[in-house]
């Protein structure tokens, strides 16, 4: 059976979620060499409403280009954890933004604070897709943190690569905190 990856990063409209959607379809494909399909909502999500970007990666062909079973799902708020937690497949992974999602339907969640770490370590809470994505290439090793970081410097707008990297850097080491806290690590 082919190696198949579903990811769905969720939240509210203006939070970049499809930003980061975009630059993990971006890393998994030209940097790590994998097949990958990235699909968004848009509409009237994308002004404030829950919202979603779905990112297929694969070892083969993808023939259909919709998440079915989620392997990882990131939360940004309370919304759209509700809304999604139910296409979490058994033993998936979910991160929460803390600072937003404080009813957990799960065990295991991976709680960071990703918005507050931006606005309060960063000075900007827009880069919290940033943070988030820094996590993410901790909590799972589907796409690697060079990709990651490459796809970022040459996606996000000229002059604010130092920014984006250095949120980016401040949720990988958020995650290391964390998995080095858990049991048996």
């Amino acid at each position: 059976m082919a190696f198949r990856y579903e990811i769905r990063l969720s939240g509210s409209g203006g939070q970049g979620l499809i930003l980061a959607g975009i630059i993990l379809a971006e890393a998994a494909g030209i940097y790590d060499g994998r097949f990958v399909v990235q699909t968004q909502s848009y509409g009237p999500e994308a002004r404030g409403g829950v919202s979603k970007s779905e990112i297929v990666i694969s070892d083969e062909e993808i023939d259909y280009p919709k998440a079915i079973k989620l392997d990882l799902l990131l939360a940004m708020n309370q919304g759209s954890c509700d809304e999604y937690f139910k296409d979490l497949k058994e033993g998936g992974l979910l991160a929460i933004d803390s600072t937003f999602v404080t009813s957990i339907p799960a065990k295991g969640a991976f709680k960071i604070p990703f918005t507050a770490i931006a606005q309060n370590d960063l000075g900007k809470k827009f880069v919290a897709n940033m943070v988030a994505l820094g996590a993410l290439s901790q909590i799972t090793d589907i796409i690697s943190t060079k990709g990651i970081e490459a796809a970022i410097i040459a996606r996000v707008p000229k002059g604010t690569e130092s920014l984006n990297i250095g949120a980016f850097k401040a949720g990988i080491e958020a995650a290391r905190n964390i998995i080095r806290d858990l049991p048996n690590k």
